[in-house]
């Protein structure tokens, strides 16, 4: 779990109580920028789906407005008819016959809007997920070990979800819009004051709705970083991963008290919030419903003075009903959404945060065979808002073929300088040359392609057995020849042997039949990883640490034949591995303390010696 992922053991950070302030009305509609963006994201996603949903709803548009005008003349006809006295219905059940069939449409086109929607989103929430994916890939390795960035990609995460939301909230909007105007053109051609007293109305609710949708939105982007952590202590109070430790050291009174303690906060701060719209809410709601009824009687009494037809008090009573739904909805929604196209805001930044690590315009081809070796020019590096140097002044050599152990107690910067290495990350300050080349020449890709790495804290898929394997190289994925062979040069070949399904069983215990290996046998398939591919660097950080010592005898033997004429650095606390390289460098506080060989080391008596008989004693 990376360093800036939350604060654990018995650290208890004090609850973030500021709330952020709300976005003006201008900030509002310039965040409305944000949607032909967006709008550009649903067209990628699905060109017909698009079209259609706008269609139906253009369509269904028009309906309410045709539906109450038929039910006006239906009115009107009965009326005339029954004081005429006249047999002749046909004019009459023509007009029912036109509302039943616009009513079939209205539910058909309804539902067809809600399942292209409901498509359209599905879509949406899986392209942009996929797009979050692959932009994420291309980033550094330190972005992801800062806390401000994590915000930033839960919230972008956020968005492939609630954005579908918005998607249907602005075609919602749009197609509302048509509505109230064709609705108000009925109105105003009887009544023009009543579009007035409408906003008169409407109005009070819109302001406070706007408001409180604000607060909500300040409330919900303030609590980011705390909402994560209970996320976090929801996964470590109930995983498989976790349940161990958790029995052991009797952690879970301390995880749930914190997850209560985050959990009610949160409910407190929605529940005043909550509780305040709603009051307000119901005060502003008596204003509209006021207003409405003020119109009401206005057209009633309008319709008993003889002024309006008992079918045109029904077709004004209902547009004015409508459109003033129609209206609260417009003027509500239009927080929502610029509320939403705030959020969008979050999820396009995600997008323009660039890797500082790339392929240059003009890449220099990675050597097919690496000549002189890799050189390590005064480097030093010190991580993202951190002012200890995790490595500094380093200046050494490694020649091509050459395997390089790397010893030093923890925190001396072995696993940083691999990282170098790989270009995991870039030196603060000097520089690495790969055959007089420097490593920020070459091409990405093509670097990390002949580099097989294998870190300490490898990666557990709950795959199958030879996706494991493979993702040493996804590429070769399908190559089972080339699975097994690598199985058979880490020796994981003679445990998937014993496994009832071979290289497709499932391991972990996620998913249905899988299968929990032990520490020293999930080693021995991260190992099988490196020699997926015919990499001409290989790095092994602390790869044999769950290995007994026959195991790991076996493992650096093997590694050590197939090796030969290759580049290796190895990472190991245990001397008997470490004195198998062709040279050591001992590393303290992320300067270089002495190299050598084993003997030539041992000889100087100094750290390597020291700390190599401090291991011999606690085997004797």
């Amino acid at each position: 779990m990376s360093k800036s992922t939350v604060r654990m053991a018995g650290e208890k950070r004090p609850l973030n109580n500021k709330t952020l302030p709300a976005p003006t009305l201008k900030e509002k509609f310039a965040a409305l920028g944000n949607l032909p963006r967006f709008f550009k994201l649903v067209w990628q996603t699905h060109h017909w789906y698009t079209i259609l949903n706008a269609v139906l709803r253009l369509l269904r548009s028009a309906i309410p407005v045709t539906i109450l005008y038929v039910g006006k003349l239906i009115i009107d006809e009965v009326l005339a008819l029954s004081k005429s006295g006249s047999s002749d219905h046909t004019w009459l059940w023509e007009l029912v016959a036109a509302e039943f069939a616009l009513a079939i449409i209205s539910d058909a086109l309804s539902r067809a809007t809600t399942l292209v929607d409901s498509l359209l989103g599905d879509l949406f929430s899986n392209f942009t997920s996929v797009k979050i994916m692959e932009h994420a890939a291309t980033l550094d390795l330190d972005q992801f070990e800062d806390s401000a960035f994590y915000d930033k990609l839960e919230r972008a995460r956020q968005q492939t979800i609630g954005r579908t939301i918005l998607l249907s909230q602005v075609l919602t909007q749009v197609q509302d819009i048509i509505t109230m105007l064709f609705l108000a053109a009925g109105l105003m051609a009887f009544n023009p004051w009543l579009i007035l007293l409408l906003f008169v109305a409407i109005v009070p609710a819109f302001i406070g709705e706007s408001h409180f949708n604000d607060r909500g939105y300040a409330l919900t982007r303030g609590q980011t970083p705390e909402r994560r952590e209970l996320d976090y202590f929801r996964y470590i109070g109930a995983s498989d991963e976790t349940a161990k430790e958790v029995k052991l050291f009797n952690l879970s009174g301390f995880l749930v008290n914190r997850f209560k303690e985050l959990s009610s906060k949160f409910y407190n701060d929605n529940k005043q919030l909550s509780v305040r719209r709603a009051g307000w809410g119901t005060a502003f709601a008596l204003i509209g419903s006021v207003g409405y009824y003020a119109a009401y009687i206005a057209i009633i009494m309008q319709t008993v003075a003889g002024a309006l037809t008992i079918g045109t008090l029904t077709f004004l009573a209902g547009s004015f009903r409508q459109l003033r739904s129609l209206l609260e909805s417009i003027l509500s929604r239009f927080t929502s959404v610029s509320q939403g196209a705030i959020y969008l805001r979050d999820f396009f930044e995600f997008f323009e945060i660039k890797p500082k690590i790339f392929t240059p315009a003009k890449a220099v081809p990675f050597p097919t065979v690496i000549k002189q070796g890799f050189v390590f020019d005064n480097v030093g590096f010190r991580y993202h808002n951190s002012d200890k140097w995790a490595n500094r002044n380093l200046s050494f050599t490694l020649p091509a073929g050459e395997k390089l152990a790397l010893v030093g107690e923890n925190g001396a910067g072995k696993t940083t300088l691999v990282k170098l290495l790989a270009r995991l990350y870039d030196p603060t300050e000097g520089r690495i040359l790969l055959d007089g080349v420097d490593l920020r020449d070459y091409d990405l890709l093509q670097l990390r392609k002949n580099i097989g790495v294998i870190f300490q804290d490898y990666l557990r898929y709950q795959m199958s057995f030879s996706q494991n394997i493979a993702v040493g190289n996804i590429e070769e994925i399908n190559n089972q020849e080339l699975i097994a062979g690598a199985a058979e040069k880490s020796l994981a070949n003679l445990l998937a042997q014993r496994l009832p399904n071979q290289y497709s069983q499932a391991l972990g215990r996620r998913f249905n039949n899988g299968i929990e290996l032990s520490g020293g046998e999930w080693q021995k398939i991260a190992l099988a990883r490196a020699y997926m591919k015919e990499a001409q660097l290989l790095i092994l950080d602390e790869p044999t640490s769950a290995l007994d010592a026959r195991a790991e005898y076996e493992v650096f033997q093997r590694f050590a034949e197939l090796t030969k004429g290759k580049t290796a650095v190895l990472i190991s606390h245990r001397f008997s591995t470490v004195r198998m390289a062709d040279r050591i460098l001992v590393l303290d506080k992320g300067t270089l303390l002495e190299t050598g060989n084993h003997d030539e080391l041992l000889k100087r008596n100094g750290r390597y010696a020291e700390l190599f008989h401090l291991q011999a004693k606690g085997y004797r």
